[in-house]
């Protein structure tokens, strides 16, 4: 984790009276949920119990394939084995009965899926139309330039709730390109967004989610800016694509309400088919829950969560409701190789260059908006990889049993003693880095935009790369300022921004984002797995009434009649196949614990063991100034770089399931009570009361006080920032405008 200092804002004796040392509600006996996250190297699952607490956690690689520059493609039936994997193993490591797994969440990717229509099968995608076992573009194909310049020269009012323009990583650009490039087109396709994938091919509904339609597709909800039916007919026949206006839009899921079944996030969707119940390993009574893309999971699985510190937490106290509405104002930031930033509105705001306003994904009649960073862990790992002296980087950080982002603030620390510097924020003071090195996605949208770094000289050390490391983090951190300061141009009011992904143990990084931002920023209880965690989410609010139902009747629902009669006929499968600082003190920036991992939360456990469960609790650890929750010490293992995903490099230190890997029993200290029945039926009700209920603790990073000399550094170097991102834009023009004239010449 990330904390200010190294020790928490709030004294032991006063978080001991706080909700963190709350006795943890045993989890209802015998229910639980599974959630599924693929990315773009792995697939995951997780099992929770009703305190969302994570009970075991399995993660398996899956390929993908670049026969042809920019031709990326996946294979659907290798995923879904992989999920099937991970679900059977994540049970079995936990202990649960697969019965008592009432609900499943998916999450994935915003690829597309090609399915033929007659048979269910997969369609080849190219440039391999012989291979049908590559059936999906992955968001990250490149293949449709020439279509996407056309749908956005179309002028459409669609085109208005994506953020002015469709970006080349959306699937209707792909459906037209294949359209023209498929051997006998597209008659015999439908088509899927990966996530509505998996909840047709687990239950066989052909319900689409509004998160994957609207998002990437273009579906514009009816009532929205005069929609009637979702899809354009016009706008699709002007495309060339008359395919997928026929029967009232059957190859793109219908017509909500008419032809055609539409769900926010955690909807019922339909029960799991025997094929797939089996497959999964599970039973036919589990309930799967509408979809999201990935990224939109982190956001479940993060903004519902509470803090350490009194002041922030009385601030957004002051706004909970009790209704979903309580999530606005709350960004959240989830990293990765790239990094999304979403944010909920009850009324529409457009912001140019962020994605959206998207209307009805997770809650009917509220609004999400998406901004992103193209280039965030994938940064920090260029810029390493670039270095002279990357190599003996990773020599030092293994020598001194660190990672290579700790080693580097440690070396930053010696620096500033060595060069008597004010901070290590003026370490870098004459370091001028923008990193735009693929391209803008947020908020200037400007794919053509490159890097430019001022500064450098030919210095080739440790010492410099420490430097520029900085400078890559300062860059990151200013450029989700201006993210946010555009987004409150638009109507957005932030307070608060929480976080995910292997970024969050950079303690350096988190520091510079709460300082350039002037926000706290909020580290989640499960770093690596908040995504996996909020797909499970998904299945909880999903299952909700089947699991009042079977408390409220002590276990003998419907659900439990039914499962008895299965028993007596089949046997369900249960299972599947060294640098040392000169004085000795840390800078907020770069201190050690800054860096630790959530796994030094394993040392918390259950209050009390749970009797008549299929899964036992050991008692809760006492709460002592060495097993303080917010105080633990770094990890001592090395760290490993190779065994991180692609889409992570070298942010995770280590494999996300062995990160998460025994959290299960021991994340107790939360005021969670079990799931209660509610009455309450306002859009997202049931999808806020879970969130809140599961999401748990998380650690606060205040901003510097805005008069500290780091703060008036940070704000000066912003001034600079802006200028060398809209000063290349000026520059550009100038030489295109030169060379036009020459070319003319």
């Amino acid at each position: 984790m990330a904390p200010l200092h190294s020790k928490s804002h709030t004294s032991l004796g006063s978080r001991k009276s706080s909700i963190f040392n709350f006795i943890q509600q045993p989890p209802q006996p015998d229910v639980y949920y599974v959630g599924v996250d693929v990315g773009t190297g792995s697939a995951r699952a997780c099992i929770i119990d009703t305190n969302g607490i994570i009970l075991g956690l399995s993660e398996r690689p899956i390929t993908r394939h670049e026969l042809k520059a920019n031709f990326i493609t996946q294979n659907s039936t290798e995923i879904w084995n992989a999920i099937c994997y991970c679900v059977k193993n994540c049970i079995r490591e936990s202990g649960v009965d697969p019965e008592d797994v009432f609900g499943i969440g998916f999450d994935a990717t915003c690829s597309l899926v090609a399915i033929n229509e007659k048979t269910d099968e997969p369609m080849a995608v190219g440039p391999d139309f012989t291979d049908h076992k590559e059936n999906i573009i992955l968001w990250m194909d490149h293949r449709s330039v020439d279509e996407t310049i056309e749908i956005n020269s179309s002028g459409d009012k669609s085109l208005k709730y994506v953020g002015g323009q469709m970006s080349i990583e959306m699937e209707l650009p792909k459906m037209k390109w294949l359209k023209h490039n498929m051997p006998g087109g597209i008659n015999s396709c439908k088509f899927y967004d990966l996530a509505d994938f998996l909840t047709h091919k687990a239950t066989g509904s052909e319900a689409r989610s509004y998160c994957s339609t609207v998002c990437k597709q273009g579906l514009v909800p009816p009532g929205v800016d005069g929609s009637t039916t979702g899809w354009s007919k016009e706008f699709l026949l002007s495309l060339d694509l008359e395919e997928l206006v026929e029967d009232d839009f059957r190859r793109l899921g219908g017509i909500p309400d008419k032809n055609g079944t539409f769900l926010s996030a955690g909807d019922i969707v339909g029960k799991l088919t025997a094929k797939s119940a089996e497959e999964l390993g599970l039973s036919t009574e589990c309930i799967v829950g509408s979809g999201v893309i990935d990224a939109y999971a982190g956001w479940i699985g993060t903004v519902a969560g509470k803090v350490d510190n009194p002041t922030v937490s009385n601030k957004l106290d002051s706004k909970n409701n009790g209704t979903i509405l309580t999530s606005c104002g709350r960004l959240a930031a989830v990293a990765g190789t790239s990094t999304c930033h979403i944010a909920m509105t009850k009324e529409p705001c457009f912001v140019q260059g962020v994605w959206g306003p998207y209307k009805d994904v997770m809650a009917k009649d509220y609004w999400l908006a998406e901004g992103g960073q193209s280039c965030t862990g994938a940064l920090l790992a260029h810029v390493l990889a670039i270095h002279p002296a990357s190599n003996e980087l990773s020599h030092l950080a293994e020598a001194s049993n660190l990672s290579k982002f700790d080693y580097l603030n440690l070396i930053l620390e010696n620096l500033v003693v060595d060069n008597k510097s004010r901070s290590v924020v003026s370490l870098a003071k004459h370091m001028f880095f923008y990193g735009d090195f693929h391209g803008n996605r947020s908020p200037i949208a400007d794919p053509k935009m490159r890097a430019s770094i001022i500064g450098q000289s030919m210095d080739s050390s440790v010492n410099d790369l420490a430097i520029q490391y900085f400078g890559a983090c300062e860059f990151i951190a200013q450029q989700t300022r201006q993210i946010v300061e555009e987004m409150e141009k638009g109507g957005h009011e932030i307070d608060c921004i929480f976080m995910s992904g292997g970024q969050c143990r950079n303690g350096l990084l988190m520091r510079l984002l709460a300082d350039c931002t002037g926000l706290p920023i909020v580290i989640p209880r499960y770093i690596d797995a908040a995504v996996v965690f909020g797909s499970a989410i998904l299945g909880a609010v999903a299952a909700e009434e089947a699991v009042q139902e079977h408390i409220h009747k002590k276990g003998k629902s419907r659900r439990s009649s039914i499962l008895e009669t299965q028993r007596s006929q089949t046997s369900l499968n249960k299972v599947g196949s060294g640098v040392q600082l000169g004085d000795g003190q840390h800078s907020p920036y770069t201190a050690p614990t800054a860096t630790a991992s959530t796994t030094n939360m394993a040392t918390l456990a259950y209050a009390s063991t749970q009797t008549g469960s299929h899964h036992q609790f050991p008692t809760m650890t006492p709460m002592t100034e060495e097993t303080d929750y917010f105080n633990q010490p770094p990890q001592k293992k090395p760290f490993s770089d190779e065994d991180d995903s692609e889409d992570e490099q070298t942010l995770s230190f280590g494999s996300k399931s062995n990160v998460q890997k025994g959290l299960s029993q021991k994340l107790g200290n939360l005021s969670l009570k079990p799931l209660t029945k509610t009455t309450d039926t306002s859009p997202g009700a049931k999808l806020w009361k879970v969130m809140e209920k599961m999401t748990g603790p998380g650690k606060v990073i205040l901003p510097s006080d805005e008069n500290h000399p780091d703060r008036k550094l940070l704000n000066a170097k912003y001034k600079i920032f802006l200028e060398q991102c809209y000063k290349q834009q000026e520059y550009r023009d100038l030489v295109d405008g030169v060379e036009a004239e020459n070319i003319k010449g």
